[in-house]
């Protein structure tokens, strides 16, 4: 691919996210059993009969109504999609679901015929990785284009660990691939060992299991990050966080190094834009460059998306810390909290709805 289109690929993937957190949906169940989503300040109804179950992401929502149809929400309007017994997957910005052995799929509001041979499949932000019986190959859908990773010939297998942009597979010779922005990258010839790939948005980590070193493939680039074995690894967007064998965790993005915690640390987590981990009974977040002291607990339980961290704080409430800014949002306790884009949707118990959105709450 030349360096100006992949250039422009690169960007219009970057872009994606942030036109979904401008817009965007909320959807969830009201008071009187309606399926509404949270738009512009407002709760707008999608269903106002009964749904059986739905799928969302930052962009999309993708439910089974109460015929059994499929149908799409984007925000925008209700599309339907058939009225067949279905398997369906969504992510923030596609939408993929198969019909017997016909795999099809929804990207910006064109739906496209993968295969009609299809069997496991895997739903991701900018990619779609399946199977092909009919050729005993693994395919991708990527910038609205299909290619074959790989054609199996001792059977075929969801042999794939699938990130948001970027898939690590291995061929006949148990040579591994990465396969990112439309080009494939050779990681190395592994027979019986176990490797753990982690993979987020642009970047890949994993521990060579002959040298015990530590290699993260960045944008196309293998980076020897450590030459001694790594307790434990997970990749953002953009970055890898890793916690070495003295206990210390570090931050990695664009060539540069950055020491989150020179403790051993109880628990730690990476996912998007955002890290936390427990340091001496307090609980941290790495997000936009800055490392924030969140609360002095450690939270019963947590959830991470984008630029936003939501907990349930010491009363039992829900609070969150979104884009670096630490915010109460009820003190209701034990209510089921959600993210989509940089908005955060609260299911108190007595079936109302609230959302943080823009530095504001709304309820319904």
């Amino acid at each position: 691919m030349p360096l100006k289109s992949l250039f422009f690929s690169i960007v219009l993937v970057y872009l994606a996210p942030l036109a979904s957190w401008t817009q965007g949906i909320v959807p969830t169940m009201d008071f009187n059993n309606y399926f509404v989503s949270f738009q512009d300040g407002f709760f707008r109804p999608v269903e106002i009969q009964p749904i059986v179950n739905y799928k969302a992401g930052d962009e999309i929502v993708a439910y089974i109504d109460t015929r059994g149809n499929l149908k799409i929400y984007d925000g925008k309007q209700r599309i339907d999609v058939t009225t067949l017994n279905v398997d369906y997957q969504v992510s923030d910005h596609l939408m993929a679901y198969r019909i017997a052995n016909g795999l099809r799929m929804w990207d910006a509001g064109k739906f496209t015929v993968l295969t009609n041979f299809g069997r496991d499949f895997i739903v991701k932000d900018s990619l779609i990785v399946y199977e092909d019986t009919r050729y005993q190959s693994l395919n991708v859908y990527w910038n609205q284009k299909m290619e074959s990773l790989v054609t199996i010939t001792n059977g075929l297998s969801m042999n794939a660990k699938v990130g948001e942009n970027l898939v690590v597979y291995k061929d006949n010779s148990n040579t591994y691939f990465v396969y990112w922005v439309g080009q494939k990258f050779e990681v190395g010839t592994y027979n019986e060992e176990v490797l753990d790939f982690q993979l987020g948005t642009d970047v890949m980590c994993f521990k060579d299991p002959y040298t015990q070193s530590f290699f993260v493939f960045d944008k196309g680039n293998f980076v020897e990050l450590e030459s001694f074995p790594i307790k434990k690894y997970k990749a953002g967007r953009g970055f890898v966080v890793y916690e070495d064998m003295n206990g210390n965790l570090w931050h990695y993005q664009n060539g540069q190094k950055t020491a989150l915690s020179n403790f051993s640390t109880d628990h730690w987590d990476v996912k998007d834009d955002i890290c936390v981990w427990m340091e001496n009974s307090y609980f941290f977040a790495y997000t936009n460059n800055e490392r924030i002291q969140v609360a002095t607990y450690q939270p019963q339980q947590y959830m991470l998306k984008n630029n936003v961290l939501v907990f349930r704080n010491i009363i039992g409430g829900t609070s969150a810390l979104v884009d670096g800014v630490l915010h109460d949002i009820t003190n209701f306790q034990n209510a089921d909290f959600e993210i989509f884009g940089n908005k955060v949707l609260v299911k108190l118990p007595n079936l109302t709805s609230i959302v943080f959105a823009n530095g504001r709450i709304y309820s319904n």
